[in-house]
């Protein structure tokens, strides 16, 4: 979750929100809070992307297809790309049904190949899949992802795996609030997480703690600004919204390097922050 992030896949909003008019229409179905301003979110996201750029990660972009909505933009949740290729996800939003077959389809042409995909029962969302090392995996259990995802995804990846962590998320503002186990824990340092400890389950809390982890506290008055979302690019470095300065002093005071970019449009808007605009294909 922390190495030095080398290849991401994206998708811009031009191609996710498509237009005003769509945006207009859509963005009360895909439950975001207010509609994005087109043009204000395509500039938003340019400044995302080159702070990803500057620190040298090659870039990927899905194109815009069937299946893809506004929620497109969220590249984190269809998929987990693993050392045995891509899991396709079976999403626990059903207005996001569309996007995991195109996701994967677009991650085969870039050479990663499918390893599996969660059928059936089973729900599992990127968002709520969290390694706290190489071979140990915790997963949120709540209305994105379920048990059954869960077990099917331990089958799929087995080889790659010690230990599978279900981790049970909290009710919070009910099933149509986007709460993944990355809303509430985000990994900076191979010891260091930022976290949102009123929302975390405490004997997980307290298993991150045994671990040796330290963690860093994210304020009640800024979690709802997506202070908790922040994006590892390499150990020590990250990425954060702009708007959360008593966070990122308190990272700063961990020696994390931190740079911000404005997501009022992008990410405010719709509950997904740089984690969520970003599906890792390589870390080294």
């Amino acid at each position: 979750m922390v190495g030095e992030l080398k290849k991401a896949l994206l998708m811009n909003p031009a191609d996710a929100f498509r237009s005003q008019d769509a945006v207009d229409r859509e963005w009360k179905q895909r439950n975001w809070i207010s509609p994005p301003d087109f043009r204000r979110a395509v500039r938003e996201y340019d400044s995302f992307v080159q702070l990803l750029l500057d620190f040298g990660v090659e870039l990927a972009f899905l194109p815009a297809g069937p299946g893809l909505g506004m929620d497109a933009i969220y590249t984190r949740d269809p998929a987990l790309v693993t050392h045995s290729g891509a899991v396709m996800a079976r999403m626990g939003n059903p207005s996001r049904d569309g996007e995991p077959q195109p996701q994967v389809a677009h991650l085969q042409d870039l050479g990663i190949p499918l390893a599996g995909m969660i059928t059936g029962d089973g729900r599992l969302e990127g968002g709520d899949l969290v390694w706290l090392d190489e071979r140990t995996l915790a997963v949120g259990e709540g209305f994105r992802s379920n048990l059954e995802g869960i077990r099917q995804l331990q089958e799929l990846i087995a080889v790659q795996l010690d230990t599978i962590i279900p981790v049970p998320l909290p009710y919070w503002n009910g099933p149509t609030d986007c709460l993944h186990l990355m809303s509430i824990l985000s990994p900076v340092d191979h010891d260091v997480s930022l976290v949102y400890s009123r929302l975390m389950a405490v004997p997980f809390r307290q298993k991150l703690l045994d671990r040796g982890v330290r963690l860093v506290e994210v304020p009640d008055e800024e979690y709802e600004s997506l202070g908790c979302n922040v994006l590892a690019l390499a150990p020590g470095i990250c990425i954060m919204l702009a708007g959360n300065p008593v966070t990122r002093a308190r990272l700063e005071a961990q020696g994390i390097e931190v740079s911000v970019f404005d997501g009022q449009e992008i990410c405010l808007k719709g509950l997904g922050g740089p984690t969520c605009l970003t599906q890792p294909l390589l870390r080294q």
